[in-house]
């Protein structure tokens, strides 16, 4: 099925572009879809007063033509073939809201072989092929914009390109998983283990059916690539990433973590050093009294160390239909505001200049020096200090040992706070120290992120 626009309306280059509407066709008309749609709607006259012209939506593609129907009313174009709005010549910019790697790649790159802007909340998609879309961006003269790809409410990737461009970033670091950190703090809360608190997310809508992209780091490794190259002017390189999610962490260590004073997070961590740049999703310690360890719900934050602006925090909700739409309609303001605006002079789609770009190596993790946490399982409470003797042999920078509060069913733990090592020692140590004799099981370790100055 398939209506046509009343009219068609001027070019883009016509005299007249700038005082008739910025004309969109969006592909998909889900959850973000639909929220896009009705504040649209709801707030026109803030957006055309922002935006220096009405933002019309013109034509949408959905699966379901009878459900999308009920959500555009009339006016405006339906179809079943994301192609048709992706090629359409009476849109100006394409909206992608549809997810996914594959066909979206080939609407994304259809609608700017067309000419068209590009508006996208898919990170996955600029994760996995951004180097493409944005090199096929610059040779057609068109922008692609994505502010809702990462940590949908907050205006993150605005400031990264704008806000803190004169600053020097030494690194960024967030929770930008919804999902994630509502299992953690119902972990937290509730003393739930992984499993139950996974159910409840996916109960209240929080996580899917199948939520491996969330609960195996993938979701927050795609936003944090984006970050990266937006911090450091270095391409997207979501394949270099180290990625540990959340499926071996145990409500164990959460309470342990607890009474050493911290908190867990699943945090994505991109931070520049001289010899290249860490570029890591893992569940790691966060100081309880940190502003980071406050977030809550499936709240997002992220943080931002500049050397002139010093430490800045952001945070919002990391997720919700009418959250990603004002990012994707704060873009749409971003494009209708762009005309007369020579490419060359926008800007750049990862912050910095394409002939600016830096190839910085990424670090393997075993290069990686933070803090560590360690929870060894040992035969009787007084062999915590057989260990702490042990590591003192072995030459591990310690900050703390201590023996964990009993727990009912829970054999003796004792606790270990290094100073920053190198992860492929930490590892090397905890593998020997899991063959001790006084060992009663496997060495969990975590990383420990201070999220200082």
């Amino acid at each position: 099925m398939y209506r046509d626009p009343v009219q068609s309306l001027e070019p883009l280059h016509s005299s007249h572009a700038f005082t008739r509407p910025l004309r969109v066709g969006m592909i998909g008309i889900g959850t973000v879809g639909a929220g896009t749609f009705r504040v649209l709607a709801r707030n026109q006259a803030d957006i055309a007063g922002r935006a220096g012209r009405a933002i019309e939506m013109v034509i949408v593609s959905a699966r379901n033509l009878v459900r999308a129907a009920g959500v555009v009313g009339e006016g405006v174009a339906l179809t079943d073939d994301p192609l048709r709005v992706a090629t359409h010549p009476d849109v100006d910019v394409v909206v992608e809201v549809a997810g996914g790697t594959g066909p979206a790649r080939d609407w994304v790159l259809a609608a700017i072989s067309h000419g068209k802007h590009v508006v996208t909340a898919n990170k996955a998609l600029l994760a996995v092929h951004g180097t493409e879309i944005f090199a096929a961006a610059r040779r057609h003269g068109v922008a692609v914009a994505y502010e809702g790809a990462v940590a949908v409410s907050i205006p993150i990737i605005k400031a990264l390109r704008e806000g803190l461009a004169a600053n020097r970033i030494e690194w960024v670091a967030g929770i930008i998983n919804g999902t994630t950190n509502f299992i953690l703090s119902k972990m937290r809360d509730e003393g739930l283990d992984f499993g139950a608190a996974l159910a409840q997310a996916q109960a209240l809508g929080y996580a899917e059916a199948d939520p491996s992209f969330d609960i195996e780091g993938i979701d927050a490794a795609h936003k944090l690539t984006l970050l990266a190259s937006n911090a450091f002017g270095m391409p997207l390189r979501f394949a270099d990433a180290q990625v540990t999610g959340l499926t071996q962490l145990q409500g164990l260590d959460v309470a342990c973590a607890e009474q050493l004073g911290f908190r867990i997070k699943l945090l994505g961590v991109a931070r520049r050093r001289e010899e290249g740049v860490e570029l890591r999703v893992q569940p790691a310690l966060v100081p309880a009294g940190h502003l980071m360890a406050s977030v809550n719900g499936s709240m997002n934050a992220v943080m931002v160390k500049g050397d002139a602006a010093g430490l800045t925090m952001y945070y919002g909700a990391g997720a919700g239909s009418e959250q990603t739409a004002s990012a994707v309609i704060a873009d749409l303001v971003d494009v209708a505001r762009l005309h007369g605006t020579h490419a060359a002079q926008r800007v750049p789609h990862l912050g910095f200049q394409a002939q600016a770009m830096n190839a910085l190596p990424v670090l393997p993790g075993a290069a990686v020096c933070t803090p560590h946490y360690m929870r060894v399982p040992v035969r009787f409470a007084a062999d915590v200090e057989t260990v702490a003797a042990w590591l003192a042999v072995q030459k591990l920078p310690v900050r703390q040992v201590v023996l964990a509060t009993e727990r009912p069913g829970i054999g003796a733990q004792v606790l270990v706070l290094t100073a920053p090592v190198a992860q492929g020692a930490l590892d090397t140590t905890a593998r020997m120290l899991q063959a001790h004799p006084v060992v009663a099981g496997a060495v969990t370790t975590l990383r420990v992120e201070e999220l200082g100055g």
